[in-house]
């Protein structure tokens, strides 16, 4: 099975190749099983159904070596996380110990995204940690869910945990499950939610014991490194291969929810050999509304994009990341710092992912696409429900259109960048679990898309009735005046909003301070179309019909937009009058 150990170190221990495969396999194997039980056992559908969260297992150091397919801003932080709790427990960490932290100023995102921390011990040692984050419905705050779309601060948006035991040397913390309880609007969802992720990372430990007992402690740390390793080599001379130099990316964060002015961000990507630096530090100051989000969001943004375009197909760890350096002051809409909001934190890691997502497009035109409609646009409602007799929360985030690339058009109707693995509510599960009733559902047609050779992808309409008094609204929609980016001579997106119908007053808005509606107001939601690749007029004009029948665009736009005449039948190309006007 193993090579000879010279000691008892794994620097001197080599695995043989087939044993540390199957190692490798498993300890992925362990992370997606984390992830089915947290996903069967959790009580919020914006869990088990949205799928917002995130497991990993990583090595003693807390570095991880194997994660679930999921929130892919959730995994960046993992091994922040981790050591923010070595740090602050060093040695007294003791086995039996779990611990709970959401605060985004030591290693977390927002204070809805709850993290589990287990330390896993062989033998007495400390071998490992199992981390799983979910984001959990409710967790105080000024509104329900958590979320208020105009929070000045960040006591608005709930409680802290920092880094705190939940269990210590095997001892439940009563204190902590009663603090949860009293703290929290849906205190059963919420207890259920961590149950789960108890669950989750208890299964992790003991997948890791009969691991170590069937193939040895030494082969499993042996193969902790070797990923590590492995992954690092692949990443250095994929940097490597990248053109030295400079790339830089500007763009605008539309409105923070307080104020609806633009605010400047900008990247500097500096690729020197196997290194390669991102540098927010031209970006704009931290601002009163809560759209920033802090350093480890930030770092965890970086990650993604950095994946994307080094090997996207193969499962993450953190050796693929020690070629990246991520730069930025503090106190920007990047690296907030308390006590400034960030409970919409995810509209800012969007930006800073899209910004990077631009300034290595030109290097990498087979990697990279053009600009989405970089937003989750997400929706909170909530309140209580008189005909069920009991308070509710529904958050969505929407699905939006992304840009074309130099192959194909580009993606409808998907997740926005850091979100990954996620999905919107099912309309049955929506209307079952919600006192609310879906009236549309469809492409984003009449909004459209960036035109090029390849187009943009759809956004989506969603369009909700309210069925019960006295529900609270808090919505924030990014991109909704910065179209997203085209190139090669495509056109650029389209925008997000949302429509608004309280009473007799109707109006269109992207960020909307917190709103009481009534039963039977209406929200309907438009999510934008992404960013267009190469000429329009290079479209082939048989696709462009296609378009035209399937009612996605108009035979004025075809013309307008095309360059393509559509015959009067409307089931035809007019070739010679197309031919004259993209040749003329």
């Amino acid at each position: 099975m193993t090579k000879q150990a010279r000691g008892n170190g794994t620097d001197d221990f080599e695995t043989d190749v087939v044993s540390r495969e199957i190692i490798r396999g498993k300890l992925l194997a362990v992370a997606d099983e984390m992830g089915l039980v947290l996903m069967r056992s959790s009580m919020s559908p914006v869990i088990y159904e949205v799928l917002d969260f995130a497991c990993g297992f990583c090595d003693p150091d807390g570095d991880l070596v194997s994660q679930t397919n999921g929130i892919t801003v959730f995994t960046g932080t993992f091994s922040i996380q981790i050591n923010v709790i070595k740090q602050k427990f060093g040695d007294r960490i003791r086995p039996g110990d779990i611990f709970m932290l959401n605060n985004p100023y030591e290693g977390g995102t927002h204070y809805n995204d709850v993290g589990v921390i287990k330390p896993i011990f062989v033998n007495d040692k400390l071998f490992a940690f199992a981390i799983s984050i979910s984001h959990w419905t409710d967790i105080g705050g000024k509104s329900p869910g958590s979320l208020p779309a105009d929070a000045t601060e960040i006591f608005q948006e709930g409680i802290c945990f920092p880094g705190i035991h939940i269990y210590k040397a095997g001892e439940r913390q009563d204190a902590v499950f009663e603090i949860v309880a009293n703290n929290v609007r849906l205190p059963k969802m919420a207890l259920g939610d961590l149950n789960a992720a108890l669950a989750s990372v208890r299964i992790a430990e003991k997948r890791c014991l009969e691991l170590c007992a069937k193939y040895s402690k030494l082969a499993v740390k042996e193969t902790f490194r070797h990923i590590l390793e492995s992954s690092e080599r692949v990443s250095r001379a994929a940097v490597a291969a990248l053109p030295d130099g400079v790339y830089q990316a500007e763009d605008w964060v539309d409105g923070d929810g307080i104020s609806d002015e633009r605010f400047p961000t900008h990247v500097e990507v500096r690729i020197e050999g196997d290194t390669i630096t991102f540098d927010y530090s031209g970006s704009c100051d931290q601002l009163q509304g809560p759209v920033n989000c802090s350093r480890s969001a930030l770092v965890s943004a970086v990650k993604t994009i950095f994946k994307a375009i080094v090997d996207p197909q193969a499962p993450s760890n953190e050796g693929w990341f020690r070629p990246l350096e991520v730069v930025a002051p503090d106190g920007t809409v990047f690296t907030a710092v308390k006590p400034a909001p960030v409970g919409w934190y995810y509209e800012g890691t969007g930006q800073a992912s899209e910004l990077a997502w631009k300034a290595l497009a030109p290097i990498v035109p087979e990697r990279v696409s053009m600009g989405s409609a970089n937003s989750l646009c997400v929706t909170v409602l909530g309140g209580y429900d008189r005909a069920r007799k009991e308070s509710w929360v529904m958050i969505e985030p929407s699905m939006v259109g992304w840009g074309a690339t130099d192959e194909r058009d580009g993606n409808c109707v998907t997740s926005a960048i850091t979100n990954g693995d996620t999905f919107n509510y099912s309309i049955e599960l929506l209307e079952a679990k919600f006192p609310v009733r879906v009236k549309q559902y469809a492409l984003n047609t009449p909004g459209g898309v960036g035109a090029g050779l390849h187009r943009g992808g759809y956004g989506s309409i969603r369009e909700y009735e309210i069925l019960a008094d006295d529900t609270v609204l808090s919505a924030s929609y990014g991109r909704s005046i910065e179209k997203p980016w085209a190139g090669s001579g495509g056109a650029e997106g389209s925008c997000n909003y949302f429509e608004l119908q309280v009473g007799n007053d109707a109006r269109r808005a992207a960020r909307a301070p917190t709103t009481i509606m009534k039963r039977g107001d209406i929200i309907r939601m438009f999510t934008g179309g992404g960013g267009g690749y190469g000429d329009p007029f290079d479209r082939p004009a048989r696709e462009v019909l296609e378009e035209v029948r399937a009612e996605y665009i108009t035979a004025a736009q075809a013309r307008e937009d095309y360059g393509v005449v559509i015959a009067v039948d409307g089931r035809s190309v007019d070739k010679a009058s197309t031919n004259k006007l993209r040749t003329g």
